[in-house]
């Protein structure tokens, strides 16, 4: 886009804005004379949040009202990704724009191997964010933005934390993953938040993001409000869960509505972890409505306020939803028909809802085809936030405005993770590249390879290496270039590897 004018003519915002009395005019929008005038971003990041765990996604269990109604103000795309199947990497993505091999940082902190006699040595890992790397807040201060960090950080401990990274505000985020519970004072100093006994962890996040809200509602501000929900242990308000246990008795709303997002394939697939498995965790649920609760609540705010129509929404997760058994709490969700889920480089351990809500923009109602990745919320946001914001730096993401103005595709050759650990759930080291409609996934521990259609069988349930064999070859050598540009880590032969030792995971 070559000048502010062009972009505001071909966007519609300027007359979007135009009406509203707190701006200058349409172009301020770029960062015109008044800080009122400037584009406010909230991202929502709710962690383990499956892609088939909200009613407007598909599911018939799940009850999520307020995040349905900010798809119907907004653009929900079906083709989302997170940039790695566990959290950690996937956050750093989001902070730098750039791919977790790229940051060696692939796995979550701290991490143990869940594999007692592993085929392989997998690499080592940063514990956190390398004072090198420029943060999507620290790239915004120039601008004038006032950054907030409210809730799960996840990328290293002092001084490596999000004050030091450049937000202005750090609420209840640390080293940590997750809490030890979620009501107080049970969750101890994970994170570091004092409350009223008995509060609920979602609860008092939004709170505190309201509050943020609220004392910059005259700044142009950057709010990162990272759920530790849906993370394990599950635990939500008893009401709550009463009402869906007893749905589930009921048989109401007992699993997966027939009715799945575009693009997908309607038919779960038995006999892998987390498929043809229903959605029936009333706990699990009952964190999901309070999610809802508050993303209902923030929008509620920023409307009040008046300054939703100035105001970017990005509603998302870190990576897909849990569904197996993991640190003694029974499987979370289905990720169904998506194969798989956290910890697996399938389709349910990255592909995530997303949700963007720009007035002005963004049409009402959209549904989007695009494939985009936690990777371009960095320069996206940038763009958005004025013409001098792009990166100076080198980023994996692109600018996905085109996609948000109605653009089916965008100007990307291929999507690529590197997971190069054995995860909690099960998963195998492997590495996957995504061009256009087809996907190969690598598994490290013997180098076999797998080639879907997604576009014909999102499921990954027909392994079309065998007929595609040239498909599989192009793909193949994709992700050997993209390994060797990013200087991906890669596991080694374990030397002391006994076949007959019972691998067991924890």
């Amino acid at each position: 886009m070559s000048t502010r004018r062009e972009f505001l003519k071909k966007t519609g915002y300027g007359a979007a804005v135009a009406g509203v009395s707190a701006l200058a005019g349409a172009e301020s929008v770029w960062g015109g004379a008044s800080p009122k005038s400037k584009l406010n971003f909230v991202l929502i990041l709710i962690d383990d949040l499956g892609w088939m765990d909200l009613a407007c996604q598909g599911s018939s269990f799940y009850q999520t009202p307020h995040i349905d109604e900010l798809a119907s103000q907004g653009m929900r795309f079906t083709d989302a990704y997170a940039s790695c199947p566990v959290c950690s990497p996937t956050r750093a993505s989001i902070m730098t724009g750039k791919y977790p091999a790229r940051l060696k940082l692939t796995n979550w902190h701290p991490t143990r191997n869940p594999v007692p006699n592993p085929k392989l040595i997998t690499p080592t890992f940063e514990l956190r964010l390398a004072d090198s790397e420029i943060t999507i807040a620290q790239a915004l201060k120039p601008h004038g933005y006032i950054c907030a960090s409210i809730g799960k950080w996840h990328l290293g401990d002092k001084p490596y934390l999000p004050e030091n990274k450049g937000f202005d505000l750090n609420f209840g985020g640390n080293a940590a993953g997750s809490p030890r519970s979620y009501f107080y004072p049970e969750w101890g100093d994970m994170p570091p938040i004092k409350a009223a006994n008995g509060t609920y962890l979602t609860d008092v996040l939004t709170d505190r993001a309201l509050a943020f809200i609220e004392e910059n509602r005259d700044k142009p501000f950057f709010l990162y409000l990272s759920h530790y929900a849906v993370h394990i242990p599950f635990e939500a308000k008893k009401p709550v869960i009463d009402k869906y246990a007893g749905n589930v008795v009921a048989g109401l709303r007992p699993g997966l509505s027939t009715h799945v997002v575009a693009g997908s394939h309607p038919e779960p697939v038995e006999g892998r972890p987390g498929l043809g498995s229903g959605q029936k965790n009333a706990t699990y649920a009952a964190m999901v409505e309070s999610v809802d609760d508050s993303v209902g609540r923030v929008i509620s705010k920023l409307d009040d306020l008046g300054i939703a129509d100035r105001t970017v929404v990005i509603f998302t997760s870190d990576n897909g939803g849990l569904s197996v058994p993991d640190g003694g709490f029974p499987a979370a969700t289905s990720n169904a028909p998506l194969r798989a889920g956290k910890g697996y480089t399938y389709e349910g351990g990255v592909r995530v809802p997303l949700i963007v809500r720009w007035p002005g923009v963004v049409k009402p109602g959209a549904i989007s085809p695009a494939q985009v990745c936690s990777i371009d919320f960095y320069p996206t946001v940038l763009e958005a936030a004025g013409p001098k914001g792009s990166p100076k730096h080198k980023v994996d993401g692109i600018n996905v405005i085109p996609a948000l103005q109605g653009s089916k595709s965008l100007e990307r050759d291929a999507l690529y993770w590197h997971y190069p650990h054995y995860s909690n759930q099960k998963g195998t080291p492997s590495g996957a590249v995504r061009s256009g409609d087809y996907k190969l996934i690598r598994f490290y521990e013997d180098s076999h390879e797998e080639l879907y259609n997604l576009a014909e069988d999102a499921s990954e349930s027909r392994d079309l290496r065998s007929k595609m064999p040239d498909t599989a070859s192009e793909l193949s050598k994709k992700i050997d270039a993209w390994l060797k540009e990013t200087h991906a880590d890669m596991p080694t032969r374990n030397p002391d590897y006994e076949p007959e030792v019972t691998e067991a995971y924890e």
